[in-house]
């Protein structure tokens, strides 16, 4: 199955699995833009709308750290301490022939970058967002660990690791991205006690309406680990989407950001780390863009 399935065989299976848990045969069937592997359609029953995300085929899973079992089980243990996630209504299963993967509640707002950036120019109002979306992140950081599945677990030693390979193996003909990558193994930050990491928390990930965080999505990359990488992540100026000076997820002051956005961010008293984390990730974007190839003249 996949993009030559018909609308009707989907429509089946997606009953199949709705009746499982008393909600009516999908209406409205539309598949959303986005997600290269995964699929992702938006449906009504009853009046309420609701998002399936599958994977067609076992092919599309291979090679990714957690099923889409896994994934559903930390959106319910985030969701359930309440974290803004989706609420899971029912996952498929292989009676339905529609692969793997699960139904979710819609919820409000856009997940577009560039409204969301383009809804919030001016400080204030990014402040606002800003401030919203880190009190959620530290809300994910603060999960407790006996209520998650097992999950892989990612030391930052081994991130710089697959970083080093990737641009080892696209040629290493950058120096300036040898010369992070050198300052980078030899500036790691010492081991601290793991926290839920969700692995990919920007703008295009995230659910906004106006200037209020209205979900967390997409938690496919989600593992144990040092609770900066997210933060890292999100500083990255690829997430402003050709608005380089407009905040993404953090205003561009650093001092700003740690002194009144990050604090609630620092479970494991780490708070002398976050200025650096911050600068270090616009080096490593560069160094992710040209290992895959990418030119940033």
């Amino acid at each position: 199955m996949g993009e030559t399935e018909s609308a009707s065989a989907l429509a089946k299976g997606l009953a199949r699995a709705l009746e499982r848990v008393g909600i009516g045969a999908p209406e409205g069937l539309k598949r959303l833009t986005g997600g290269a592997t995964m699929e992702s359609w938006r449906f009504s029953s009853a009046g309420r709308d609701f998002i399936l995300r599958r994977a067609p085929s076992a092919a599309m899973m291979e090679g990714r750290a957690i099923g889409h079992d896994v994934e559903a089980a930390v959106i319910r243990a985030v969701h359930q301490r309440g974290v803004r996630a989706p609420e899971i209504v029912v996952e498929l299963e292989e009676t339905d022939c529609l692969g793997t993967g699960f139904v979710m509640r819609a919820l409000p707002g856009t997940a577009d970058p560039r409204a969301i950036l383009a809804a919030n120019e001016g400080d204030e109002l990014a402040f606002d967002l800003c401030a919203d979306i880190a009190m959620e992140l530290a809300e994910i950081h603060n999960t407790p660990l006996d209520s998650l599945p097992d999950l892989p677990r990612l030391e930052p030693s081994d991130g710089v690791a697959g970083l080093r390979e990737q641009f080892e193996e696209a040629g290493a003909d950058r120096p300036i991205v040898a010369l992070a990558l050198r300052w980078l193994e030899g500036n790691l930050l010492s081991p601290i006690e793991p926290v839920l990491v969700h692995g990919d928390y920007r703008l295009g990930n995230l659910m906004v309406e106006e200037s209020t965080l209205t979900g967390v999505l997409d938690w496919e990359l989600a593992h144990l680990g040092d609770y900066h990488e997210d933060i890292a992540y999100g500083c990255m100026t690829v997430w402003r989407f050709s608005r380089p000076r407009q905040a993404g997820l953090w205003p561009r002051d650093a001092r700003r950001s740690v002194d009144r956005i990050c604090k609630p961010l620092r479970p494991r008293g780490r708070s002398g780390a976050l200025p650096l984390v911050a600068g270090l990730s616009h080096v490593l974007v560069g160094a992710r863009l040209l290992a895959h190839g990418c030119d940033l003249a």
